[in-house]
């Protein structure tokens, strides 16, 4: 027992070690670290480094067969396990061809209508109701919008770059007008913030690794302070000090859910519907569906036709034929 507990600290050891070293999220740090636990749960404690393709195999086909996930749930477990055994542990799995694939299913997204919005983030203050705001009227998702650094609005030309997006790319998009004046506050608190480091000597922040390779006074000056900063320190991951981290998503999905509450939508809102709902009410104006693309950042314009399936008139503003009789 001494010596399976002694293995897991030290597996965990090394996995840490690695995915900081690589500057992975911190989500995805959890989530890898949470599906090698299962793996090793399923096989009876197995540590890793006895198993190969077989038993990866075994196990992501018991996902699919037994636990019913779905096609991206499978395939992030597989980014997981393949993660640990080539960086971890240095062992190269062959072709992974005997996994029983999960069943792709497509859902829907979860879209609010035009007046449901308005009323749901009417009903959010503060902070969690700025960046709600910025959600819906950007396109963003929520972590792009809580990392988003000063430097990334320019409330010269109207846009917000959005950097080391889902799948490492950057991309631009609109900057809505009616947040700009909460924007200069957030800006000025942000601000005051910046010169307390600096009178502590505590200035800080988290950069990409090659920019702080290059540049190594980036993490001092102000276009590369978090927007959205935590009030007090927090230790950095590593031990090696403390430092003003951006916000965690979890305020805000409790100011989205609260409100939706109080308003009485009866519809399960998070953060990420706000994104659907943007790429929704633009296409239902008559925006383009490739520039709706290029905002949210999609590879494929195939996933962006999702939205045209909520759309109150889905299509080029198709009718049901019951109304063209007006039968009453």
């Amino acid at each position: 027992m001494a010596a399976n507990i002694t293995t897991k600290v030290t597996l965990h050891s090394v996995f840490l070690d690695r995915i900081r070293a690589k500057h992975y999220a911190r989500s995805t740090e959890r989530t890898y670290w949470a599906w090698t636990v299962q793996f090793v749960r399923f096989h009876g404690g197995r540590p890793p480094r006895d198993m190969a393709a077989e038993e990866v195999e075994a196990f992501l086909s018991h996902l699919a067969v037994n636990q019913h996930v779905s096609p991206s749930t499978q395939n992030q477990a597989l980014a997981a396990l393949l993660f640990l055994y080539r960086e971890v542990l240095g062992v190269a799995l062959p072709w992974l061809d005997n996994i029983t694939r999960a069943k792709p299913r497509q859902y829907l997204p979860t879209v609010l209508s035009v007046q449901e919005t308005q009323a749901l983030l009417s009903h959010i203050a503060g902070t969690p109701g700025l960046i709600c705001r910025l959600l819906y009227g950007t396109g963003m998702r929520v972590m792009e919008c809580l990392r988003l650094r000063v430097g990334d609005v320019d409330m010269q030309r109207n846009i917000i770059t959005v950097r080391q997006g889902k799948g490492g790319k950057d991309r631009i998009t609109c900057l809505p007008e009616s947040t700009k004046h909460a924007l200069r506050l957030q800006l000025d608190f942000r601000r005051h913030l910046h010169k307390l480091d600096i009178e502590r000597g505590m200035v800080d922040v988290e950069l990409p690794d090659a920019i702080a390779r290059k540049y190594p006074r980036a993490r001092y000056e102000w276009p590369w302070q978090w927007l959205f900063a935590t009030r007090t320190y927090q230790r950095i991951p590593d031990g090696s000090g403390v430092r003003r981290h951006h916000l965690d998503a979890r305020p805000v999905q409790r100011a989205l859910r609260d409100a939706a509450r109080y308003v009485g939508i009866e519809k399960r809102v998070t953060p990420h519907s706000l994104r659907h709902c943007f790429a929704t009410h633009l296409l239902e104006s008559g925006a383009d569906i490739r520039t709706v693309q290029e905002l949210l950042g999609h590879a494929d314009v195939s996933t962006t036709q999702i939205y045209t399936h909520v759309m109150q008139r889905p299509g080029i503003g198709t009718l049901s034929p019951l109304d063209r009789i007006a039968v009453h």
